[in-house]
């Protein structure tokens, strides 16, 4: 988060020390980057010789063209950098990015349709209870060929699979040079490896703050998509664009700590070294799961991948040990990386969004002393539905209209994105689902149109 502005509406120590790097560095443009409620990255350039006035009194633009933001007689906002942000792209090395909270102008407050913002007040929550919370998500990409044209195909460059090296693994030099721009940008790099599909990759990058987390996520979606452009490859974030295989996740890491620094999730002396306050998190996690399916897997498409049978997470329930559940709690090397796995979101969520609706159920967990079912250590995989119903175990919604039903009666999840948001997420990707569903696929053309 952003310094406090200096007592007199000047800069801050932070800011200044933008302002100089922007001229020891040669940076000749700014991108002024948010987000609209789908999670789509946008931008506004300007010259950096605006940076200053940036700081002190914001960019206007149109906030009536951004998805899920205002109408036209409401339209002037205000974007309000974060020098924290502040990062040199590079693949455009005179060119450089701060991420900025959107500002009402008719009240001067933050918007409160801005999901930065949404998830700031998840934030407040946690702090308001004592805690902190930090994040890391996994997130899964798939890098296909383009054709003669630039557009994007769904022919994979490679043939590799889980962990392969070269040859099978054509994409090692993609990765690296995604590595490399990410270092460049500040990211913490842990590891990168070839997916279980054909195509598909994953970066990991290290624990931070659930803001921090969030910000880096819709970079990294950028610096992933622009660096394996260099390549004249197109990377996708869609959750299953090849059908038949595994598609893409974003599990997410998420743990709580005190004032004083202690996880808030670790307890040695429990069997699974989780706290009470970590069980009673996850148990608000499970309690909400359906609704929540709705942000953290906000397309048609993500319904695709949340089906039995290519290792995505359908099942409302934790384990200790297996990647059948939806929420796993991972082997600790030590106290401070006790945490819980959140295994159902996947890469086309907005991830402020996604953090805070998680952040909210698993505070209301705490907040309720929900009760935590025990681990199913089994393969939830091959019960059959009576077994399921025997562990009560439930299961995500089958696709994004019943999520939609879901989060629609869910008055938790609903507050934590807040009335605007709330509203105008429900009205988006209600009309997404309509959509769908009166349209008419090829695999029904091919199936039935000369059958009957």
């Amino acid at each position: 988060m952003t310094d406090e502005p200096a007592p007199d509406g000047g800069l801050t120590d932070e800011e200044r020390d933008v302002l100089e790097r922007i001229d020891r560095e040669g940076i000749d443009f700014l991108r002024l980057q948010f987000t609209d409620i789908l999670g789509t990255v946008k931008n506004v350039a300007v010259p950096a010789d605006q940076a200053e006035k940036a700081f002190t009194e914001g960019i206007y633009f149109d906030g009536s063209s951004i998805e899920g933001f205002v109408r036209i007689q409401e339209s002037d906002m205000r974007l309000k950098p974060d020098a924290s942000t502040f990062s040199v792209l590079p693949w455009r090395d005179t060119s450089a990015r701060l991420i900025c909270d959107v500002i009402n102008t008719s009240t001067g407050e933050p918007f409160e349709g801005d999901p930065r913002h949404v998830l700031k007040s998840a934030l407040t929550r946690a702090e308001e209870m004592g805690y902190t919370v930090n994040a890391a998500p996994e997130p899964e990409f798939f890098l296909f060929e383009e054709d003669e044209e630039g557009r994007a195909t769904t022919k994979t460059n490679d043939a590799g699979g889980y962990f392969d090296l070269a040859p099978k693994d054509l994409a090692s030099d993609v990765r690296r040079d995604i590595i490399f721009g990410l270092e460049e940008m500040g990211f913490d790099i842990e590891a990168s490896h070839h997916e279980v599909a054909e195509g598909q990759h994953e970066i990991n990058f290290e624990y931070d703050d659930a803001l921090t987390t969030a910000d880096n996520v819709a970079t990294f979606r950028t610096v992933v998509r622009a660096i394996a452009a260099q390549h004249d490859l197109h990377a996708t974030f869609m959750p299953k664009p090849i059908p038949k295989i595994n598609g893409s996740g974003m599990h997410t890491h998420i743990s709580l700590f005190t004032d004083d620094g202690e996880n808030a999730f670790h307890d040695g002396d429990d069997e699974f070294d989780l706290s009470e306050a970590a069980k009673q998190f996850t148990a608000g996690v499970l309690e909400h799961a359906e609704a929540l399916a709705a942000v953290t897997n906000p397309t048609v498409n993500s319904y695709k991948r949340l089906v039995p049978g290519y290792e995505a997470p359908v099942y409302v329930a934790w384990s200790d040990r297996n990647r059948s559940a939806l929420i796993r709690k991972p082997a600790a090397r030590v106290p401070a990386a006790s945490r819980i796995e959140a295994r159902f979101p996947d890469p086309s969520c907005n991830p402020y969004l996604a953090l805070a609706v998680l952040i909210h159920a698993g505070l209301d967990g705490i907040e309720q002393e929900m009760e935590c079912d025990d681990p199913v250590r089994e393969n939830i995989y091959e019960f059959d539905e009576a077994k399921r119903e025997e562990y009560g175990i439930t299961t995500l919604p089958a696709n994004l209209g019943e999520a939609v039903e879901a989060l629609e009666d869910d008055e938790l999840v609903l507050d934590a994105l807040g009335d605007h948001v709330a509203e105008k997420f429900l009205k988006a990707k209600q009309a997404e689902y309509d959509e769908y569903r009166v349209d008419v696929s090829d695999w029904e053309i091919d199936r039935y149109l000369e059958k009957f």
